[in-house]
């Protein structure tokens, strides 16, 4: 059956992700895959408002800016980025929780090889979404990456999520007591 979906080619992400790599990465978000509707969150032509980029912007950085490729630059500024555990699009209807898992960890060989790339020893990472975090967490801690969640569940920042992302995503930044 083959997959018809908006979205980019993995080259096309990686392309559009490059001009915005810190190159000293300090946290590295990793998150569950773009979305099929072709939103990317280094899309630099998007809208601020995309769920991703507005609580990346609001709940980490602390900043409103006016346009993505402005918050873009100040996310790799300060050393943050951002990859997917696959650049497949996992979000179709028509794809089971297992059929998406399995995507992932299929393409779990090319996170390592991206993580092995852009992180250096003292990058810590943080998972985003309940099946990453399920799927990654002690994987990614028996590769030796220091994983700041530590079974803690950071939800994607949709959804009705939003709040408990920002909650979530801050404590495990320790940018707020627990």
């Amino acid at each position: 059956m083959s997959q018809v979906h908006h979205g980019l080619t993995p080259a096309e992400y990686l392309r559009f992700r490059e001009r915005y790599l810190p190159p000293h990465p300090k946290i590295i978000f990793v998150l569950e895959s773009p979305p099929k509707s072709g939103l990317y969150f280094y899309k630099p032509d998007g809208l601020v408002s995309e769920p991703l980029f507005i609580a990346m912007m609001k709940d980490v950085l602390e900043i409103k800016p006016s346009t993505k490729d402005e918050g873009l630059r100040e996310f790799a500024t300060r050393g943050f980025l951002l990859l997917d555990a696959t650049y497949t699009p996992v979000n179709h209807p028509h794809l089971s929780p297992r059929e998406r898992d399995q995507l992932i960890l299929n393409d779990l060989p090319l996170l390592l090889d991206e993580l092995r790339k852009c992180a250096a020893p003292d990058t810590k990472l943080v998972l985003v979404k309940a099946n990453v975090c399920r799927l990654l967490d002690s994987t990614l801690t028996g590769y030796r990456f220091a994983v700041l969640n530590q079974g803690r569940t950071v939800p994607f920042p949709s959804t009705g999520q939003q709040k408990k992302f920002r909650e979530v995503v801050r404590q495990v930044l320790g940018l707020e007591p627990l």
